[in-house]
């Protein structure tokens, strides 16, 4: 079976050509092959060709993958590659929206980085964790082979972790810029922000074993700073002090939405850690605010840093103690 196309010459000297389902029978008594014409597709410059690519892809599911490329061999179509696309452009389209990329951009360019390139291996990184998780050497296989991701057709191991160096490092004005637009496109209201803090604890027996952080120069003057550890003993909110921890912080709005998150070790108290907030979001053009959080915030030192530069504060007290300085 086939589809064919049979030309007429016109009186006029016109040609009209014409579509048709056909198949080929053997003529009983001549014995030669004939052509029986099954559907009459009209005039072929008046063919509706939706209605042709519907019913190749209804013809489609009855044949594999493999059979259906062998078919269209004839047309001289030769697939080269074959990948997903959808996932990983759904979060393109979000990482662009929300200005991700348009941040990574910025900075990276500031410090004479190739912007482009080191934003696409960083939202590749992303990409893989949220559709795909696995190590960077992973992601380098799956860029390479398994998913489409617009400029971007693969990458090294050394270029992810020379991206990663590069984000931490430049983590804090990406976040404030981030911030910004999204609070811009959601019409975030920013009076309010919540601050409170969690534990996590590790399934084992020894805090981290990594230096406290400090500065270690080379013979050439190269500065190279050890990483800091942060799994440490300390007051556990899960009930695990048998276990090291590390302390999360969040910062949100009224609403829910998070501005920033923290990571400090596991034995910080709660007092110290709304001073580094405050602190690290002093450059996020929030204007005036007022900080909400728990009792265990409310030392004196806490209260009278909050209400510098003009700040207010209201944080939780037992009914009992409460006193005049619980909201300020």
């Amino acid at each position: 079976m086939y589809l064919r196309e049979t030309r007429r010459t016109n009186r006029d000297g016109s040609v009209a050509a014409y579509l048709q389902l056909a198949h080929n029978e053997r003529h009983p008594e001549t014995g030669n092959s004939v052509a029986k014409v099954i559907h009459n597709f009209g005039r072929a410059e008046h063919v509706d060709r939706a209605a042709l690519t519907r019913l190749v892809s209804s013809i489609s599911r009855f044949l594999t993958p493999e059979q259906a490329t062998a078919a269209a061999h004839g047309a001289e179509v030769e697939i080269i590659d074959s990948r997903p696309l959808g996932g990983a452009w759904t979060l393109d389209r979000i990482w662009e929206q929300l200005g991700i990329g348009a941040a990574v951009r910025r900075v990276a360019t500031g410090r004479r980085l190739d912007g482009q390139a080191v934003e696409r291996i960083v939202f590749a990184l992303v990409a893989q964790r949220a559709l795909k998780p696995g190590s960077k050497l992973a992601a380098t296989d799956w860029v390479a082979k398994r998913v489409a991701i617009g400029g971007l057709t693969g990458f090294t191991d050394d270029q992810a972790y020379r991206a990663m160096d590069f984000l931490l490092d430049a983590l804090d004005e990406i976040a404030s810029e981030i911030f910004g637009s999204v609070a811009h496109l959601l019409n975030l209201d920013l009076d309010l922000i919540f601050v409170d803090t969690t534990s996590t604890y590790f399934e084992v027996d020894v805090p981290e074993e990594i230096a406290d952080l400090q500065d270690n120069v080379d013979d050439d003057g190269t500065s190279r700073p050890v990483e800091q550890g942060k799994r440490s003993f300390g007051h556990s909110k899960d009930f695990r002090t048998d276990l090291p921890q590390v302390v999360i912080a969040m910062a949100v709005t009224r609403d829910g939405v998070p501005v920033r998150c923290w990571t400090f070790a596991g034995n910080t108290a709660d007092t110290s850690i709304i001073r580094t907030v405050k602190d690290d979001l002093a450059g996020w053009n929030l204007h005036r605010m007022v900080w909400v959080a728990d009792r265990g915030f409310a030392s004196a030192a806490n209260r009278a840093y909050l209400t510098r530069g003009g700040g207010h504060y209201i944080h939780a007290e037992k009914l009992r103690n409460t006193t005049s300085v619980a909201c300020r």
